[in-house]
């Protein structure tokens, strides 16, 4: 079966969605924000819980869904605000069924996000960043430049576009196929804190989307200064991009290693709030042929990794176009994994998703990049 694409447009004819003429965009809005602009307009309080109820439960796109409020409500409602959500550009289905959306994000850019599907459940990998300034140079993203964080809005809006796909509306409230989220799309999460902790909050709310945050998984290059904050205020599982067992080799693939080299960044693992041996922590390691991929390098890992709850999620490099490292092969990885598993650790092998449309890890990058900030 050959990927297909199931929706194409070119980029520049498709509108980019914003609150325009002045209106205020509520998707992204917290529950306080949502209250403030409510009664701003001099609607009731208790109207802000119905409309996140609309919005969030039941997927609601147009005011004039929204039948528990007044029609002149709806009204004042459509002329003051929109529910700006991304537009979808492409759209690609792998042959194992892994999806990938290209979107055009309220705030500006462009970004991708995919859903990755298993029996009965699935995981959403959700972008925090148009592009990536970290530079990591095994990952397409990192190719990227910079153009700007996402808003709370823009990070919210690529899951209601999924629910959307999926026909997850109202709300389930038992099994679920987008069951899960990974903040492992395109750029850094802990660059863009506090919109990624807004957007997360408003997905775990419990009277909305309602995805439990044992459910949602962050993945990290390493920014040290926001891993406590994100343990702390958030509690979700934390995945940290290890990836290379010395600073010397660090530096080089994941350059953000010169800040916050080995040793910091694993003292703030040890130290994660919540961190334990039913809450692990996720070292992702990306298998580079004759680059870390020896035996010496999965002992070193281990004793790296000594004391701290954790798994290693060993990932089969996914080339790109232009790239110039290999995959380890399937031999050189079983021994890496059957070693890390006799020193106590697990360490399945991440089986590759969505490479046919270059979906899977580390091959994220918009076909419409952007050069300029925005």
């Amino acid at each position: 079966m050959e990927a297909s694409v199931q929706s194409t447009a070119d980029t520049k004819d498709v509108p980019l969605t914003s609150a325009d003429e002045g209106r205020v965009n509520l998707i992204g809005l917290s529950r306080a924000e949502l209250e403030a602009v409510i009664t701003g307009f001099g609607l009731p309080a208790f109207r802000a819980r119905q409309i996140w109820h609309w919005i969030y439960h039941r997927g609601a796109t147009v005011f004039d869904d929204m039948t528990t409020l007044a029609k002149p409500a709806r009204t004042l409602l459509s002329e003051r605000c929109v529910l700006s959500r991304p537009s979808v550009v492409s759209e690609q289905l792998s042959e194992d069924r892994t999806r990938k959306w290209l979107l055009r994000v309220p705030g500006g850019g462009d970004v991708e996000t995919v859903y990755i599907p298993e029996e009965d459940r699935g995981a959403l990998c959700i972008s925090s960043q148009v592009g990536c300034a970290l530079t990591c140079t095994f990952c397409h993203t990192g190719t990227m430049a910079l153009v700007r964080n996402l808003s709370a809005a823009d990070i919210v809006g690529q899951m209601l576009v999924a629910r959307d796909t999926y026909g997850e509306w109202p709300s389930p409230r038992g099994g679920r196929l987008l069951s899960n989220i990974v903040m492992m799309g395109m750029g850094e999460p802990l660059l863009n804190y506090d919109n990624v902790a807004k957007a997360l909050g408003i997905i775990m709310d419990n009277e909305g989307i309602s995805i439990s945050k044992r459910r949602i998984t962050l993945s990290t290059a390493g920014y040290v200064p926001n891993m406590a904050r994100c343990g702390e205020e958030l509690g979700v599982n934390l995945a940290v991009s290890l990836h290379a067992v010395t600073d010397e080799l660090r530096d080089e693939i994941v350059p953000l290693n010169k800040k916050f080299p080995i040793k910091e960044l694993l003292a703030a693992c040890r130290a994660y709030p919540g961190a334990n041996n039913a809450r692990r922590i996720t070292f992702e390691y990306v298998m580079l042929k004759g680059i870390n991929d020896s035996a010496a390098d999965a002992k070193e890992l281990v004793r790296l990794i000594e004391g701290i709850p954790a798994k290693v999620n060993l990932i089969p490099f996914n080339a790109w176009p232009g790239v110039a490292y290999e995959c380890s092969d399937d031999a050189t990885i079983a021994r890496f994994s059957d070693i890390v598993n006799r020193a106590g650790y697990s360490a399945p092998v991440r089986v590759p998703r969505g490479r046919d449309i270059l979906a899977a890890c580390g091959q994220l990058k918009s076909a419409s990049e952007r050069k300029q900030r925005v």
